[in-house]
C-alpha cells in the first residue's frame, strides 16, 4: 500500500503522528535498491554533489543519535571520495571528541567564530588519518553563546556568514551537529543549511517534540532561509528483537514516506565504544553492524540529488 508522505507544514498530521502508533509486527529492514538509484562511479567512489550540500543534523530530544549520526555519516562519505567538514555546534563537544580534534582549553572554536567573528579557516582541523575529513571543534565556551548572540546584529545568520566567507578547501558536504535544543545555536545551523536531517530513535517517545521542530523549520524557511528543506530522516537505535521498534519505524515511514532512509541504524556496542578511542565506528570497527549500517545510510544520502 502506498503511503502519503507527511507535509512538514501540516501540523494536524504531525499531531496525529504524535498521538498514535500503528500496531504492526512486520520488522523493518533495509529495503532493496531502487531502479532510480545512481550507481557508484567507475573508480568505486560515490557521486559528488553538483555543489556543497550543507546538512544540519537536528532534533531537540537528547540521546537520539545526532552526534553519532553526524560523525559516522561524515566519516563514511569521506572514505568514499567526498570532502567533508563537520561543524560541532554542541557545547558538549562530543563530535570533536569522536573525530580526535582537540577542543579543550584555549583552542579556537566555533564560539569565537559566532561571537568574535574569527574566520572559520582559523579553527578547522583535519581529522587524523582521514585526509578528506575536517572538523570545526566546539569547546564548553559555546554554552555561553546562546546568551551572547542575543545582542549581536543578524544573530541568526552568524554561522551562514562564516561559511560563506570561508576560503579554503572546496567541500562536498558540510554537516552541522546541532545541540539538543531549539535555541539560537540550532537556529544558526538551520539558517546556514540547505537540508535538515533528523535522527529519530526507535523508541516510544520518538515523535515527541517533532512537531515543534518541524514548525521551526517552516518558520525559518518562511522568514530566514527559503531554500531549507527536510531532506532526510534516519531511524536510529533499532532493536530488531522488539515489536515496539518495528511499530515506531513503520509509523515514521507511514507519515514521512521516502524522506526516511531505507537503512536503519541498529543498537551497537561498537557505536558507543568508538568515541572513547577518538574514532568513528567506521575506523574503529568497520565490520560491525553499526559501521555497515552507517556506510549504507551514507551511500543513500550521497545518491540523493541535492537541490
Amino acid at each position: 500500500m502506498t503511503q502519503t508522505p507527511l507535509n512538514p507544514g501540516d501540523s494536524p498530521l504531525v499531531r496525529e503522528a504524535l498521538n498514535s502508533v500503528v500496531s504492526r509486527e512486520t520488522p523493518v529492514a533495509q529495503l532493496p535498491a531502487q531502479a532510480g538509484d545512481a550507481p557508484d562511479r567507475a573508480d568505486g567512489s560515490w557521486p559528488k554533489p553538483a555543489r556543497c550540500r550543507v546538512i544540519a543534523v537536528a532534533n531537540q530530544k537528547g540521546g537520539v543519535g545526532k552526534t553519532t549520526t553526524s560523525v559516522n555519516i561524515a566519516a563514511a562519505l569521506s572514505m568514499n571520495g567526498e570532502r567533508v567538514l563537520v561543524v560541532d555546534l554542541d557545547p558538549q563537544g562530543n563530535a570533536s571528541t569522536a573525530l580526535a580534534t582537540e577542543h579543550r582549553g584555549d583552542i579556537p572554536d566555533v564560539y569565537q567564530v559566532l561571537v568574535d567573528d574569527l574566520p572559520l579557516a582559523d579553527i578547522i582541523k583535519q581529522v587524523p588519518e582521514m585526509p578528506n575529513l575536517y572538523c570545526a571543534p566546539a569547546t564548553i565556551d559555546l554554552a555561553g553563546a546562546e546568551i551572547e548572540l542575543v545582542s549581536l546584529v543578524a544573530r541568526e545568520a552568524r554561522l551562514r556568514r562564516a561559511l560563506a566567507a570561508y576560503e579554503g578547501i572546496d567541500f562536498d558536504y558540510i554537516i552541522i551537529d546541532c545541540p539538543p535544543s531549539l535555541g539560537l545555536l540550532t537556529v544558526n545551523a538551520l539558517v546556514a543549511a540547505d537540508e535538515v536531517m533528523i535522527p529519530i530513535q526507535c523508541e516510544y517517545y520518538a515523535l515527541e517534540g517533532l512537531g515543534q521542530l518541524l514548525r521551526n523549520v517552516d518558520l525559518i524557511k518562511a522568514h530566514l532561509n527559503p531554500t531549507l528543506r527536510l531532506s532526510t530522516i534516519v531511524l536510529t537505535m533499532y532493536d530488531g528483537r522488539t515489536r515496539l521498534a518495528s511499530q515506531v519505524a513503520d509509523e515514521v515511514r507511514a507519515h514521512f514516506g521516502d524522506t526516511v532512509l531505507r537503512t536503519v541504524i541498529p543498537r551497537s556496542v561498537r557505536l558507543s565504544e568508538a568515541p572513547s578511542y577518538g574514532q568513528s565506528v567506521m575506523t574503529y570497527d568497520p565490520g560491525s553492524s553499526g559501521a555497515m549500517a552507517y556506510m549504507d545510510a551514507a551511500r543513500e544520502i550521497a545518491h540523493r540529488a541535492a537541490v
